[in-house]
């Protein structure tokens, strides 16, 4: 029972500790802590975020998505236009070497998860995967986590 108890408290200690931020690679490429916000039931769609940042000498082109969680997953980018912000679909997005396109809430590039299967909650977990032209697909796992909490934990986890 001795030898245990040392592994007991470590295990405790562990499961104490916040989430850390989590990433995947393809080549060249990094994708740094996918995370989608909660979205209830009834709403119809969910958005994902992450960052992707190409440490090679050629750019990388993200050109689809899909999950699970999802029927279809779409590229989309929120600008502002005539002072209104508006969402729209893009084909495609390029990430030029030696930079990463960091993706948050309330603007910007994000995956919108398009007719949800079920409610993403807070703790979720899903599958995602990522289609890059010329490198091909990588699955990566989204965490379901509030937009400020995974802001920070992908912001902290940005840079090594």
């Amino acid at each position: 029972m001795r030898s245990i108890l040392p592994l007991l408290l470590a295990s405790a200690l562990l499961a104490t500790l916040p989430a850390q931020a989590h990433e995947s690679h393809l080549d060249d490429v990094r994708i740094a802590h996918p995370f989608a916000t909660p979205a209830p039931p009834g709403v119809p769609h969910g958005a994902a975020y992450l960052d992707i940042g190409v440490e090679g000498d050629s750019p990388a082109l993200l050109v689809g998505a899909s999950s699970p969680a999802s029927e279809s997953v779409e590229i989309h980018d929120m600008a502002m236009d005539d002072g209104v912000m508006r969402m729209r679909r893009v084909p495609q997005l390029e990430i030029e070497p030696g930079t990463t396109q960091r993706m948050r809430p309330g603007g910007g590039y994000h995956l919108m998860l398009m007719n949800l299967v079920a409610p993403l909650s807070e703790g979720d977990r899903f599958p995602l995967t990522l289609e890059f032209a010329e490198r091909g697909d990588v699955q990566v796992e989204v965490w379901v986590e509030s937009a400020q909490e995974g802001s920070e934990a992908a912001d902290g986890h940005h840079e090594h």
